[in-house]
């Protein structure tokens, strides 16, 4: 962070340079710093005005103007971000996502040599390779060109890693063009690489569904949800196809190509690293796509992921109200507003949901969940209820709503139903690492069925080695067990995975003062109540800072032996 402020000040200082006026480099500065600021917190609606304030200031400075670019784009004002792309070029030939946006838009002209040219441009990343072979090859579809489409996807084969981009683009490519034999063996290379992904199974189904092969697609449809916590389009598609009913085309224009290709490029960069660029490209398939709803749901969970939860709901927002995606859009907006400290009106908008879809399995989990942030758990354990009320036949995918209802209990020191919904969770996914770890906590915390306990944490430790919550709890087994010496070593070792938790500061602390190390002890203990613990952990915390720990009761003997029972000596 002191890097990226100081890169800040250094910029700022060369602008003023640049500006003789006092009063004109004290607003230019200004609103530098503050578009600056605005960008490093995502905030790009603000960095927008302050970055076009500084440029009336400094109308020719190459680096305000590729900021401004790109703010541009990721707020997806294409007609500007296009405007100033064509100036970014003028100082920078080779800027990846200005060639992308110009290129795009000489691909929605149909001027398909000009678009090539600037994907070409591009191409000098691994991305920027795999985005440009793709939207190249959607480019000779548009012209009507299998061969070409396909050569321009064999620039993939150095890469292991774009090989499901090849074969499914060169199946939607084939499919476009009518050549379903190609089209055919692409669509099972691709099923057969990459079945559990949403596109790949939406579009190959498509693809039997119109060549008469409507069992095939139920069959795939069928696949899929086994797999998967359901999902509306699908379910909606094997509706749909068990009627007969025949879809329209899943790629209808060679744009619509391109927008999917900018689509999975997005959903593959949908992570914390990479999200500013999952946003452009997200923004970008939006503008290019004919499927709004699987676009504003796609862009709305990036900018969730960026967590700019506002823009995130206005794009939610906009997904149609017929659309088998607004119930799923609907709950995410709840979960949002729940991130904005507004848990009432997201619950609000989930019940407005069940009014309407009572049934809606989705819906009563994410209330179900909201209440149980909210510590509200008895209203849960209701929601979860009805949730599983909408469920014929427990599968493996509803292991989360047992385990979070066991959750629920719990709090409610409800043990006996808690410890049932975690053992059912665990019926459902043996090798779930989360609810090994709460049910062996729990057991442990209460000092019952050690043996079993402790072998459920050593194995969530063995399933997520690096998580400090499940090595705390292996720690803290260690602990009750009296092995001391032991706890010390996982203890400290969840306090470097989790350095600012208070119960795995406390625990540790707890650890240190049996094996005689008082002074880390009460360091630990300090440190707990330093890092806001709740009410009832702050007391037991000062009480140990105040008079330590008391002595430890002797082990209980064991039993004696019935003299009537015969030995098995």
């Amino acid at each position: 962070m002191r890097r990226i402020h100081a890169l800040t000040t250094v910029l700022a200082f060369l602008f003023l340079a640049q500006t003789p006026d006092a009063s004109a480099r004290q607003s230019l500065a200004g609103n530098f710093l503050a578009g600056q600021s605005a960008l490093n917190l995502r905030d790009t609606e603000a960095a927008t005005a302050f970055l076009e304030r500084a440029r009336q200031l400094d109308p020719n400075n190459p680096s305000l103007l590729e900021r401004l670019f790109l703010t541009e784009l990721s707020n997806g004002r294409m007609p500007q971000a296009e405007t100033l792309a064509a100036e970014v070029i003028e100082f920078n030939s080779q800027h990846r996502m200005a060639r992308m946006t110009l290129g795009l838009k000489e691909f929605a002209g149909r001027r398909y040599d000009e678009a090539r040219n600037h994907f070409a441009e591009s191409a000098y990343t691994p991305v920027g390779e795999l985005t440009s072979a793709l939207l190249s090859a959607w480019s000779y579809a548009g012209e009507g060109s299998l061969n070409a489409a396909l050569a321009a996807l064999d620039k993939l084969d150095g890469n292991d890693s774009f090989a499901n981009f090849k074969s499914f683009h060169a199946a939607l490519i084939a499919d476009y063009l009518k050549s379903s034999i190609r089209a055919d063996a692409a669509y099972k290379k691709a099923y057969q690489d990459a079945g559990s992904s949403l596109r790949v199974t939406q579009a190959y189904a498509n693809f039997l569904r119109r060549n008469n092969r409507s069992p095939e697609a139920v069959k795939v449809y069928d696949e899929f949800l086994s797999g998967s916590e359901g999902n509306a389009l699908i379910e909606a598609a094997r509706a749909d196809a068990v009627k007969g009913t025949a879809p329209a085309p899943f790629i209808n224009t060679p744009q619509a190509g391109a927008g999917e290709a900018l689509f999975s490029l997005s959903a593959a960069m949908n992570d914390d690293q990479s999200i500013d660029v999952a946003l452009l490209y997200a923004q970008l398939a939006l503008a290019h796509s004919d499927d709004k709803a699987v676009m504003l749901t796609m862009l709305g969970d990036v900018l969730s992921t960026a967590q700019r939860h506002d823009a995130a709901n206005a794009a939610y927002d906009k997904i149609d109200t017929a659309s088998p995606l607004r119930a799923h859009a609907e709950t995410e907006i709840a979960l949002n507003l729940q991130r904005l400290d507004k848990r009432d009106d997201g619950i609000a908008r989930v019940r407005e949901l069940l009014k309407r879809e009572p049934g809606n399995y989705e819906a009563w989990l994410t209330l179900g969940n909201l209440y149980r942030n909210g510590e509200k758990y008895a209203d849960a354990v209701t929601a979860y209820d009805e949730a599983l009320k909408n469920v014929a036949k427990l599968e493996r995918k509803h292991w989360t709503i047992l385990y979070f209802r066991g959750i629920s209990f719990e709090r409610l020191k409800k043990w006996p139903q808690s410890e049932a919904d975690f053992r059912k969770a665990l019926e459902l996914v043996p090798e779930e690492a989360s609810v090994l770890n709460y049910l062996g906590y729990s057991l442990i915390d209460s000092n019952q069925k050690l043996d079993e306990a402790i072998a459920m944490v050593k194995k969530a430790v063995e399933l997520r080695p690096n998580d400090g919550y499940i090595v705390d709890s292996l720690g803290w087994a260690y602990f009750q067990l009296r092995d001391f010496d032991e706890a010390v070593v996982q203890l400290e070792r969840a306090a470097d995975l989790k350095a600012g938790d208070p119960i795995i500061a406390e625990h540790l602390g707890d650890a240190y003062w049996r094996v005689g190390r008082r002074l880390e002890a009460n360091f630990q203990w300090q440190h707990a109540k330093d890092n806001n613990p709740e009410p009832e952990d702050l007391k037991r915390i000062e009480g140990k800072l105040r008079d330590g720990l008391s002595e430890l009761p002797p082990l209980p003997m064991p039993a004696a032996k019935d003299a009537t029972q015969p030995s098995n000596g």
